[in-house]
């Protein structure tokens, strides 16, 4: 009997592979277009930037990832059509293209979500002159910048303790949340540089520190602007989900690492802890570029303050490049996430996932053997949608099952999973019975190949919180050469 590739999927792969794969589960890839290192290649026409992106996300989502970090701002310009910043050089910007459009349309078309990238703090590199001779040799900024701006070490930051910067940075928030069909905004370098001894904020501190202590200030600064974010994101479109990634360790484990100089909440004043426990995040994706001892006990404290929200590791498979890890490292964290039930896994970046840098893809395609939903959002609505109602089977030709149906109400702003089973009972929980899922229309065509025997067909409906409605009422499909 001949089968299809999916139904193969369905009967024969190893049950001991399904039951690691959970149904519901965050398969994130960080898409870089600063410098263009992900995408696109450098000048080439808006046609061929537009296919070159849509091979990547037909790569990832053959890889079963269903979360795209889409890098829309980097170092104060924007691959988006804004009023307030300038466009990125790095694509090409004929025919009025529109990048972050076109991502966002390209991954809900293959039922991923598309969450906005944007580098907070961190802007352009400082423009200098050389005066002196010798020793006397010396830097000189030339740039002409407003004074929240600073400069160190040869960059110009926004200065997190100025009005003006919690502004800007809400203002693109804003444009952004308001024209874009955005799933989230996703926050990097929401932090202080690294060295912040030298960051030169003390004009900004004297002016408000309000007698806080210099850390407790800083800190402060950012927990205030995450705070206002999330409340603005959510005045506009509350399904819009609120994450990070900042510093792999979140604070110093005395028992680990007591004099550790590299950690979220110590060293660039990040408490996303704060910012968990206080309802002001949706999901984390800590950079957890480390190794052994640098990231399981701290992936553990990640859970313990995380007060119930979504952490998904980064895991930094460019080390495996940068570093030489091998890839057995990657493997261990990646199953050290399945067996504390995280809800996910993160990979900087998408370009070393698809080239298999020292075989990761395949990796990651026998660790996701199907596919897999959304974790509900339970703090924001914890209501699920009705079921879809009228399905439809039939068989056209070529050997293509079409499956159809109606939504529960006049609401178009639903997801859809299809599952599969050989009984009129369907478990969702069962990673093996999804077929496919993060479908946004109310139809699926798919090949089949014929045999003697008739499989159950269901869909459910998810709304924007990813919360899922109970499975409609089943279609039957008999798969035999006489059903055509």
């Amino acid at each position: 009997m001949r089968l299809s590739t999916i139904l193969s999927i369905l009967l024969f792969f190893s049950l001991q592979i399904y039951a690691q794969a959970p149904a519901i589960e965050v398969r994130a890839a960080w898409l870089t277009t600063n410098w263009g290192l992900d995408w696109p290649t450098q000048g080439t026409s808006v046609d061929s930037q537009k296919k070159e992106l849509q091979k990547i996300l037909d790569q990832l989502q053959a890889e079963k990832f269903n979360v795209v970090l889409f890098q829309a701002r980097a170092q104060g310009s924007v691959f988006y059509r804004s009023k307030i910043e300038p466009l990125s050089p790095f694509f090409n910007h004929s025919n009025n293209f529109d990048p972050l459009a076109f991502a966002i349309e390209e991954c809900h078309k293959r039922g991923m979500e598309c969450h906005a990238w944007i580098v907070t703090y961190t802007m352009e590199k400082a423009k200098v002159k050389y005066t002196g001779k010798g020793k006397r040799r010396r830097a000189q900024i030339v740039d002409k910048k407003p004074d929240y701006y600073k400069e160190m070490n040869g960059t110009w930051y926004l200065d997190p303790g100025r009005p003006e910067t919690q502004s800007l940075i809400k203002m693109l928030v804003k444009e952004i949340v308001s024209n874009y069909d955005v799933d989230g905004i996703h926050f990097d370098y929401i932090r202080y540089p690294s060295n912040t001894k030298k960051f030169p904020d003390e004009d900004t501190f004297k002016k408000y520190g309000n007698g806080m202590s210099l850390y407790d200030w800083r800190r402060n600064n950012i927990n205030t602007l995450v705070s206002d974010i999330y409340d603005e994101v959510k005045s506009i479109k509350k399904w819009v989900q609120v994450s990070s990634s900042p510093l792999g360790r979140y604070r110093v484990l005395p028992e680990i690492a007591p004099n550790d100089g590299w950690t979220a909440y110590e060293t660039v004043f990040q408490d996303v802890g704060h910012w968990m426990n206080n309802g002001k995040h949706d999901l984390t994706f800590p950079m957890m570029y480390h190794r052994e001892k640098y990231f399981f006990p701290y992936l553990d404290d990640w859970i313990k303050n995380s007060n119930g929200r979504i952490v998904v590791p980064g895991l930094g498979i460019y080390q495996m490049d940068e570093q030489s890890w091998p890839l057995e490292d990657i493997i261990k964290q990646m199953q050290y996430t399945r067996s504390k039930n995280i809800t996910g896994q993160a990979y900087f970046r998408t370009q070393n996932v698809l080239s298999n840098l020292k075989g990761i893809k395949d990796s990651i395609n026998s660790f996701y053997p199907t596919p897999a939903k959304l974790p509900p959002l339970t703090w924001l609505n914890d209501t699920a949608p009705n079921s879809p109602i009228d399905l439809r089977l039939y068989r056209s030709k070529g050997d293509t099952l079409n499956i159809e149906w109606e939504a529960p109400d006049d609401t178009s702003d639903y997801t859809y999973t299809i599952y599969v089973s050989f009984t009129e009972e369907i478990d969702t929980n069962d990673p093996k019975n999804i077929l496919v899922t993060g479908l946004r229309t109310k139809s699926y065509s798919f090949p089949i190949n014929s045999g003697e025997f008739g499989v159950y067909y269901f869909v459910t409906a998810s709304n924007r919180f990813h919360n899922e409605s109970i499975a409609c009422f089943p279609g039957f499909f008999v798969h035999s050469e006489d059903e055509h």
